[in-house]
């Protein structure tokens, strides 16, 4: 089955263990939201001078398919033993990873990736090829990961939330208030400050302010961006932290005891390049549990 349905939630597949717990973890989501989930898998036949030492072209092309076709029915078999009734279709694409994760982003509500990977989503999020996913998908992006390589992820735990007041930052606010009521849990939105950056910049001159009154007027911004959403979702807890570091540092800090760490595509502030270059590599590379990647334009406004 390869045709799109809008508001699926979509886990990609490529054979490893990792991407399994990812489209288990995508089913657990695609249940709490009431949606249909799509498994997909992305293969691109080799191009090679001497094609005769592999078979024929069509050959290898038939032989991807059918491997595709099998991890797509393990991944399913897999999600059906957690979700039983869990609505669930396949779709084995021949295309780049990228460019078909970015199409698929543009009909789902959310797209699920593992951590690490094999066959077409082999590097899937090393170096530029999350970079782009990250920065052209039309919804929210999860990387599934556990506290070690071999863990599920957590079931348990806040939603941890980068916040710097930019725009980027509101739509992963909306995002992990809600997630959090779906999962019955809390938000801990957190923002952070140095003596080296303000307001995404650096400081002219040394750090002359007392580090007690930045903190109180931070933990101010962060209240009143927070604010409206605490409104929205009047059952839930939202607690502030505000914290003298780095932003990645304490994100993965907080994330050893969450089950959601969720940030914007891009920010200012303490959050500036969340998503360029090594801050967005270590984060993705080393969380405890799953990390979602939010961009405004599929979120709700602000309240």
């Amino acid at each position: 089955m390869s045709g799109f349905a809008d508001g699926t939630v979509v886990a990609g597949v490529d054979g490893s263990s990792s991407a399994v717990q990812a489209a288990v973890w995508a089913g657990a989501e695609a249940v709490r939201r009431g949606r249909p989930l799509r498994l997909v898998q992305v293969y691109a036949v080799p191009r090679v001078e001497a094609p005769v030492a592999f078979g024929g072209h069509e050959e290898v092309r038939a032989g991807l398919a059918e491997r595709a076709e099998g991890w797509l029915a393990d991944a399913k078999a897999a999600v059906l033993a957690e979700h039983p009734g869990l609505e669930i279709a396949t779709a084995a694409r021949e295309w780049s990873p990228v460019t078909a994760l970015v199409q698929e982003s543009r009909h789902a509500e959310l797209v699920v990736l593992g951590s690490r990977g094999l066959g077409g989503f082999t590097g899937l999020l090393v170096g530029s090829t999350a970079v782009a996913v990250a920065a052209h998908a039309r919804c929210p992006i999860v990387v599934v990961r556990g506290r070690t390589p071999h863990d599920a992820p957590p079931r348990t735990g806040p939603v941890v939330v980068g916040t710097d007041g930019s725009a980027d930052s509101e739509a992963a606010i909306a995002f992990a208030c809600e997630e959090a009521r779906l999962r019955g849990t809390d938000v801990v939105a957190v923002h952070t400050w140095s003596e080296v950056i303000a307001d995404g910049v650096p400081r002219p001159h040394a750090l002359r302010e007392d580090p007690a009154e930045i903190a109180a007027a931070e933990r101010v911004k962060l209240a009143e961006q927070v604010v409206g959403w605490q409104r929205k979702y009047a059952d839930l807890t939202i607690e502030l932290e505000v914290v003298r570091g780095r932003p990645v540092r304490t994100l993965l800090e907080r994330g050893e005891a969450a089950q959601l760490v969720v940030v914007g595509c891009r920010g200012r502030g303490g959050f500036t390049g969340m998503l360029l270059g090594s801050t967005s590599q270590a984060l993705i590379a080393h969380s405890p549990c799953p990390v979602a990647v939010v961009r405004p334009q599929r979120t709700a406004d602000a309240p």
